[in-house]
Order: C-alpha cells, then sequence, then structure tokens
C-alpha cells in the first residue's frame, strides 16, 4: 500500500506504533490500520479483549458475531489470528464495502459483511459460540433488557466480549467531570465504569460476568492513536475529531477517561 502521507513513511510509523502489549496488532499494515479506523485502535482494543474471551471461545471454526464492525477490521483480525467464522455486522458501513476490504484481505471464505441494526438482528437464537463487540457496544447496550435479547444469539456457555470507552467513576450528579467540561458531549454519558457495566450485566440475570475491568494506561494507548490519526488520516473529519478527542485525553491524564473490559458467559 503506498505511502499517502509526504514526510512520514510507512516504516517510521509503524515503529511509532509497535506496542508491547499488542503483538498480534503490530503485524498488520499500519496504513491500512489507519485508513479504516473509525474511533480508537480496534485491532488493540480487541487483542486485550482476546484473552479474557479464552482460546476455548476463540477456537478454529468458532461462530462470531462482530457486532458493530465498522470497516471490518476486528473481522479480519479474528479470522486471521483465531481462524474464526466471523459475521461482520454493521449500520453504517454497507456490506459492499466491507465485502471488498474483506476480500482484498484473502478472508472472503471466512468473513461475512451483513446490514443490520443492533435491535434488529436477523440471526437464529443459539447461531453464534461468541459475539464480540469492539468501541461500539455503549451506543446501544445501555438498555436494561437489550443483553438478554442480544445472548439469545449465543449457543448455551457462550461467550459475549466487548470492550467500551469508559470512566474510572460514574459522575455524582447530574455534571461532567469538572476538568471535561470544556469537551463533553451528550453521547459520552454512555460512558460508564466497569463497576457499572458489572452490575448492569448481572442484573439482567442473562450472563455470568467473568470479567469487568480497566485497561491500565488505555489513556496513553488512546492518545498515541488520537495524535497519529489527527496527523495521518486521510479523512479531514477523523482528523478533526482526532485532535479534539486528543486534547481531552491529553488533559484528563488518565483521571476519569480510559477502556472497560467486558467478559459474559450466557447462562440461560
Amino acid at each position: 500500500m503506498p505511502d499517502i502521507t509526504p514526510g512520514t513513511s510507512s516504516e517510521d510509523l509503524a515503529k511509532r506504533l509497535t506496542h508491547a502489549r499488542y503483538p498480534r496488532s503490530n503485524s498488520y499494515d499500519v496504513r491500512w490500520v489507519i485508513e479504516n479506523q473509525m474511533g480508537p485502535n480496534a485491532l488493540w482494543l480487541l487483542e486485550w479483549l482476546a484473552p479474557a474471551l479464552g482460546l476455548e471461545t476463540l477456537r478454529p471454526g468458532a461462530r462470531v458475531l462482530d457486532l458493530g464492525c465498522g470497516r471490518a477490521m476486528t473481522s479480519v483480525f479474528l479470522a486471521r489470528e483465531y481462524d474464526a467464522q466471523v459475521t461482520a455486522a454493521d449500520l453504517w458501513i454497507k456490506p459492499d464495502d466491507n465485502a471488498g476490504r474483506i476480500a482484498q484481505a484473502g478472508f472472503a471464505d471466512r468473513v461475512l459483511p451483513v446490514h443490520a441494526e443492533a435491535h434488529d438482528l436477523p440471526f437464529a437464537e443459539g447461531g453464534f459460540d461468541a459475539i464480540v463487540s469492539i468501541d461500539a457496544y455503549h451506543y446501544f447496550g445501555t438498555a436494561d433488557l437489550y443483553l438478554p435479547t442480544l445472548t439469545r444469539l449465543l449457543k448455551p456457555g457462550g461467550r459475549i466480549g466487548v470492550v467500551v470507552p469508559a470512566l474510572r467513576e460514574e459522575p455524582a450528579g447530574v455534571e461532567p467531570p469538572e476538568h471535561l467540561q470544556p469537551w463533553w458531549e451528550p453521547d459520552f454519558w454512555c460512558f460508564h465504569s466497569a463497576d457499572w457495566w458489572r452490575r448492569h450485566w448481572t442484573r439482567g440475570g442473562a450472563v455470568e460476568v467473568e470479567a469487568a475491568d480497566w485497561l491500565d494506561d488505555g489513556w496513553r494507548d488512546w492518545l498515541l492513536w488520537c495524535d497519529v490519526i489527527a496527523e495521518e488520516s486521510p479523512e479531514e473529519f477523523h482528523r478533526t475529531m482526532a485532535r479534539r478527542v486528543g486534547e481531552m485525553v491529553r488533559l484528563d491524564e488518565g483521571r476519569a477517561l480510559g477502556f472497560v473490559r467486558l467478559v459474559g458467559r450466557r447462562i440461560r
């Protein structure tokens, strides 16, 4: 893939983004990841999630629903790294667009792109071994009744795993953390703490919560990625958003903002 940004080589970018915590992600073409991102580095977040799901879940041939897959990078990752059979479901990105990316990556036989809205999923009960959602679940999964409906798509004992932008602690009252007020958007109220998510999933009674934890120094990964996207993304919209989010994350320094990982096993 050609280097489309004058003055910055793909080799230099790869060195800048090489991360000891994400060895699998380090092997992916850095320009491909930059050009297909739609937020925080989805491959890094999925690589953090995968060990909590377990190899017995992400085994060769496992049927995985990648919910809110965006431009299907995470779906390709699941197929390439774990030999999974992936259904790549997204509302915003057309299946034809994702099909081209998937085929170019060499996984047309293992990743099926579909157009689907998270509240209207056209899949059979018990059809998946796992459901994965990276940087998407917080947009639709905070409703009390959503998880029990979604997990019916899992076989008994199957697992759901998500990673979401999050708050270290729930704010008191109706105001955001004071230092974040200049950047706060109404959408950010769907950011919650690990304890909030654990309680939310436990109350629904559909899963046994096996993990609900905070990514240590996740804000540093988020900031690094924002800085790179602000400089290197071919899309002005993404460069602008990355600059704004990067300012917020840089000021916060992990006091409030980061990422939470959740894993639940279907129990009914």
